[in-house]
């Protein structure tokens, strides 16, 4: 007679214990094969100290000496941005957020909080501490002057819109009074500083200038995007309670600047005719380009033509009642009108 014989049970789950234990440590192992394989790269990459080799010569100037005049023109407009933002987005200024800028130049004239709904207040938030930012590189670059006297009072913005339409709008316009009026007087003031980048930037040898200059156009450009496309979004919506809509705002507003600029079509609302849209091809005029759908330039002549509203650079007005401050802008005051 023969027996089979079969392990016992207990046997079995001995058995089995042991081959998961032996797997759990297999993988146990393996894990830490990859973590320490991980942590040696990590450590090696650390230890290798990597540096960011600087693209310039080793023999290049930072800042040449005529860059200083160039980019500081550009204060003036950096001052109006400033505090035209941040007084409509949180109801204060440079004097209460950064006191240390203004070099002891008078308060903006007129400057109040406007009634912004969230989204639009989030964007002008945002918009005002980007030239805040932008002061602050440029005193670090070239030095800051004074803030020259500003004036963003309601009536200063009526007048100038009065302008743009030829009869007086009634009410007047009132940039503070809506998120809507707000942005279309914003459509005013940053492609100014857009298109005199774009000027200034043959006129800058020096690499930490050229770059400063880059950068700071980077940033104008994108906020007259946002308020470009922020408009072009209500393009034919009517702006309460004139009978006009957003396209003819921007429309009169950039006719009306080129007038006073005397320097051609260098300004063109969100909606053109096919002639001057990109290509030939479109009516639409998201960023306002020329005909190879390159930005425009301005020199510092015609944007104080514009920003002065009287057409002369060398009369004070407009956005700057007493003129505005730099060698640039003093040389013109000097000039007879």
């Amino acid at each position: 007679m023969y027996f089979i014989s079969y392990p016992s049970l207990s046997h079995t789950h001995t058995n089995t214990a042991i081959m998961g234990v032996l797997l759990a440590s297999t993988f146990s192992l393996i894990r830490l094969i990859i973590w320490m394989s991980i942590m040696s790269n990590c450590i090696s990459i650390s230890s290798s100290n990597p540096i960011c080799e600087s693209p310039y010569p080793p023999h290049a100037i930072p800042v040449y000496e005529e860059d200083v005049d160039t980019l500081q023109f550009a204060v003036n407009l950096e001052f109006l941005e400033a505090e035209y933002f941040l007084w409509a987005a949180l109801g204060y200024g440079l004097d209460y957020f950064a006191p240390q800028l203004v070099l002891g130049g008078p308060p903006p004239i007129g400057a109040q909080e406007a009634k912004l709904d969230s989204l639009t207040r989030n964007i002008i938030t945002e918009f005002a501490y980007q030239e805040v930012g932008h002061l602050r590189a440029l005193e670090k670059t070239v030095g800051l002057f004074p803030r020259p006297l500003l004036d963003v009072s309601p009536k200063n913005f009526a007048k100038l819109f009065d302008e743009a339409f030829g009869y007086e709008l009634d009410p007047p316009f009132d940039p503070y009074r809506d998120s809507l009026n707000y942005m279309l007087s914003c459509y005013v003031i940053p492609y100014m500083g857009l298109v005199g980048y774009v000027g200034a930037n043959p006129l800058i040898n020096g690499y930490q200038t050229k770059r400063l200059l880059a950068g700071l156009l980077g940033v104008e450009s994108g906020q007259d995007a946002v308020i470009r496309m922020y408009l072009y979004e209500r393009a034919e919506e009517l702006v309460h309670p004139y009978n006009h809509t957003v396209a003819e705002f921007t429309i009169r507003i950039s006719e009306l600047r080129n007038k006073l600029a005397m320097c051609g079509i260098k300004d063109k609302g969100i909606i053109v005719p096919p002639q001057l849209g990109a290509e030939n091809r479109t009516e639409t005029n998201v960023l306002s380009a020329n005909f190879y759908s390159i930005s425009y330039e301005r020199t510092p002549g015609e944007i104080l033509r514009v920003v002065y509203n009287t057409g002369s650079e060398h009369l004070p007005g407009g956005f700057y009642p007493l003129g505005g401050n730099g060698r640039i802008a003093k040389e013109f005051l000097k000039m007879p009108h």
